[in-house]
């Protein structure tokens, strides 16, 4: 990366508007565990947190679910650096072992719905018993690949802007901030 793109990197941090702030992320994640504790304690699930912006999130809800459960992870994107999505691209498909599994995908945002209902889709025709999906972040739009989508679990809902932080990136940069951000430049 050259001295103008990091220069770029660092104008898109400095000005943009905090949507979310940590905080209140935190508090969000709270209660959303506490809805998928009252859904899951008892099922044993898999959760499949979806790499890379899923990370950030997983590794938020994870330690407030204080019941039995296992976790891995898949990888499929969209969007590989850009700013805009084409078509998926599978890193890590989920695994063999679904079958009468209870599944929560774990991802950052629900955006237009594509890699998530891939995933969904992919977990379902390996035979898990049921397949759910949580996300930090819902996006209000009418854009979705799926009209009316929603998630099973959402945390916070954000207005159609490009978001950034707590796992959510701006040009594979970004992911660390913390809260959530929309970019205000171009």
């Amino acid at each position: 990366m050259n001295s103008g793109d990091l220069d770029h990197i660092l104008r898109v941090r400095e000005t943009a508007r905090c949507l979310y702030s940590m905080e209140e992320v935190e508090e969000a994640v709270s209660a959303l565990a506490r809805r998928i504790a009252e859904q899951y304690r008892e099922s044993n699930p898999l959760l499949l947190t979806v790499m890379n912006g899923g990370l950030v999130f997983a590794g938020h809800i994870l330690p407030r679910l204080d019941f039995p459960l296992q976790s891995d992870y898949v990888h499929a994107t969209r969007y590989r650096g850009q700013t805009s999505g084409s078509g998926l691209h599978w890193t890590a498909r989920p695994p063999e072992n679904l079958a009468g599994r209870h599944v929560l995908i774990l991802d950052d945002i629900l955006d237009v719905g594509a890699t998530l209902c891939a995933i969904v889709e992919s977990c379902r025709e390996l035979g898990a018993a049921s397949v759910a999906t949580a996300v930090l972040v819902d996006k209000r739009h009418d854009r979705k690949v799926v009209p009316g989508l929603r998630a099973d679990f959402t945390a916070l809902e954000a207005e159609d802007a490009y978001l950034f932080g707590c796992g959510m990136d701006y040009r594979h940069y970004w992911r660390n901030a913390p809260g959530i951000f929309a970019v205000t430049v171009s």
